[in-house]
């Protein structure tokens, strides 16, 4: 029997799929469930009575795995939520799954294995780690490029890395799926793993409304000239690009440029005044080595995009100012900004302005 190894099992065919795998690999696998506090059925008492959680568990039984359901809702509440309210408050754009991966995955669940006596802890996604000539953790993309979530795992640090385990590395998403069917591995719940689990019905502005300390202000939009053309009803409806929900009629489309949140202001430009050629980048956790002098890189600025190739000058402070080569649209102030150098990510930080 190979080691005792936990698997973050969320109900969603990729984790499963992972679970199955290691199982079958011959490690002693335990599945953990981790409860935000924020899902749909909350009635959260270890999964007695909850349909989705008794699913999960069903679905453990079945590939012969244990499963344990823990609450984070505590800690899901202080770090993830307090993150993406607050960044909405700036201005700004959140990426939560970035936050959620290090800090509540690789944080309290990891802790919470290790307490269970295994030594690492598996998860559905589509990425891979090796160990280098010089000793330390590397993070890979997934070799299915189309699903590769590399990017969602960017801050992670050696230590956690050292603790990691993607048994997806080699597989497609269309591999996995057919698979699972092959093998009467239906998910428990539908969702991507990529879209924000906390939201329901993809309603970002209720959501903020409701939390605690969230107040929305009426402003004013301006076009980047300075002139007042419209109102809104609060900063937090707008990211960097949008089009639709300005509401202010003109003989072109107006898109958003920038958000001003120690103005209350929501800026707008055409189409054309989107584009940048560089964009700052701050708090980067470098993964197995920082930089000091001037590199070529790619860059991927939204998960759902492809890398930009780049030049990335490093800066004091674990900052950077990244170059395109070509001026990019839509460069989005709170949004991740992850660095590969071939298949590798370097590290990954959050976009300050372009």
């Amino acid at each position: 029997m190979k080691k005792k190894t936990a698997i973050a099992i969320s109900g969603g065919v990729d984790s499963l799929f992972a679970a199955y795998l290691l199982k079958q690999q011959g490690y002693d696998v335990t599945g953990i469930h981790f409860i935000t506090g924020y899902e749909n059925n909350e009635n959260l008492d270890s999964g007695k009575n909850n349909p989705e959680l008794q699913k999960i568990a069903e679905l453990a039984k079945k590939i012969e795995i244990g499963i344990e359901f823990v609450d984070c809702s505590s800690e899901f509440k202080r770090i993830v939520i307090n993150y993406f309210t607050q960044t909405y408050k700036a201005g700004k754009t959140p990426n939560p799954c970035m936050v959620c991966n290090p800090s509540i995955k690789f944080g309290t669940v990891l802790e919470f294995a290790k307490k269970m006596g295994c030594t690492t802890l598996a998860t559905g996604h589509y990425a891979g780690k090796i160990i280098g000539q010089d000793g330390l953790f590397h993070l890979l993309k997934g070799r299915d490029t189309k699903k590769d979530q590399s990017y969602f795992l960017s801050f992670l640090n050696q230590e956690q890395l050292s603790c990691a385990m993607f048994p997806l590395y080699g597989f497609s998403k269309n591999e996995v799926s057919r698979l699972s069917e092959e093998k009467g591995l239906r998910p428990a719940v539908q969702k991507e793993s990529q879209d924000i689990c906390f939201i329901r019905n993809n309603n970002y502005p209720e959501f903020l409304t409701q939390e605690t300390g969230f107040e929305p202000h009426h402003g004013l939009i301006v076009d980047t000239k300075g002139k007042t053309i419209g109102s809104h009803k609060g900063i937090h409806l707008f990211t960097i690009g949008q089009r639709r929900g300005i509401n202010c009629p003109a003989s072109k489309p107006y898109y958003v440029i920038r958000i001003g949140a120690d103005t209350n202001s929501v800026v707008v430009g055409s189409k054309n005044e989107l584009l940048t050629n560089h964009c700052k980048v701050a708090n980067i956790n470098w993964i197995a080595k920082s930089f000091t002098s001037p590199v070529k890189v790619h860059t991927r600025i939204r998960y759902r995009s492809k890398e930009i190739p780049s030049t990335l000058f490093p800066e004091a402070g674990n900052c950077a100012t990244i170059e395109f080569e070509s001026p990019q649209s839509a460069v989005t102030p709170g949004q991740g900004a992850v660095i590969y150098i071939g298949d590798e990510v370097i590290g990954g930080g959050f976009i300050e302005n372009a």
